[in-house]
């Protein structure tokens, strides 16, 4: 029963994170099994990616669907076709890494991240764009998948927080565009390589646990979309910047402690 409920806590902030930020709830699992459940690196890395096999992100998508926020299948083709490229490589590199390696490998990965949202900053379009499909081409649409995918596999994240920023920060697509992309891509069952990798060399909780983390995940997302749907866009990426800076400094003190 305690296994169960720390699970559920563990999946209930992913979920929270996920659908605010309208990234795959990777990234926060895997700083939230550290926190709340005490895991070390690559077991939190192996829960991540083993929870986010079911479509826990539905919830979410239909939340921003019925405000308006749309995704062209070509884009969730490309984005997938690219993650699971990375992703299956991403898993294969990290097993044969310390996990003192992987931490820092994490931390410098967030700090990456939050530059490229801070230097978008001077980059925002106008409210009436974000519901314009933009034409965004076929191979910036590939890249942004396999840097996803192999970000998701060697640190065991979803891949959502690098999917979001590749699409917003890089190709200019609308925030909330951009976090209805990661949702829809984060539905399709990506990480079942990568989590095959971890679960054939151990990296795993107890069923508990996981059982707890996708409970948690489902009624954590829905909450998290609802409102990020009531916020608007710049706020949603300061949002995402204090997130992600947060993260980073946790991992940092968990690196050298």
């Amino acid at each position: 029963m305690h296994d169960l409920l720390a699970g559920i806590a563990t999946g209930l902030a992913g979920g929270l994170t996920a659908g605010l930020l309208g990234v795959s709830p990777g990234g926060g699992l895997v700083v939230f099994s550290v926190l709340l459940l005490g895991a070390g690196q690559h077991v939190a890395q192996g829960i991540s990616l083993v929870a986010q096999v079911p479509p826990t992100s539905l919830a979410g998508i239909r939340r921003y669907w019925q405000s308006g926020n749309r995704t062209p299948l070509r884009w969730v083709a490309l984005l997938t076709i690219g993650f699971v490229a990375g992703g299956a490589a991403g898993a294969l590199a990290a097993n044969h890494v310390a996990g003192p390696a992987l931490r820092w490998s994490y931390v410098a990965y967030l700090v990456a991240l939050d530059a490229m949202l801070i230097l978008r900053g001077g980059r925002e379009k106008s409210h009436d764009e974000d519901n314009v499909v933009r034409d965004v081409s076929s191979p910036a649409l590939l890249v942004v998948g396999l840097l996803a995918g192999l970000s998701s596999g060697f640190l065991g994240i979803g891949g959502g927080l690098a999917t979001v920023v590749g699409l917003s920060a890089v190709l200019g697509i609308p925030q909330h565009q951009a976090q209805m992309a990661s949702l829809v891509v984060s539905l399709i069952p990506t990480t079942i390589p990568s989590a095959w990798i971890y679960w054939s060399e151990g990296s795993l909780a107890s069923w508990p646990v996981l059982t707890g983390v996708i409970i948690g995940l489902l009624a954590g997302t829905d909450l998290g979309a609802r409102a990020a749907n009531r916020i608007d866009r710049t706020t949603l990426r300061r949002a995402m910047i204090f997130f992600v800076s947060l993260m980073a400094l946790y991992m940092t003190f968990k690196a050298l402690w």
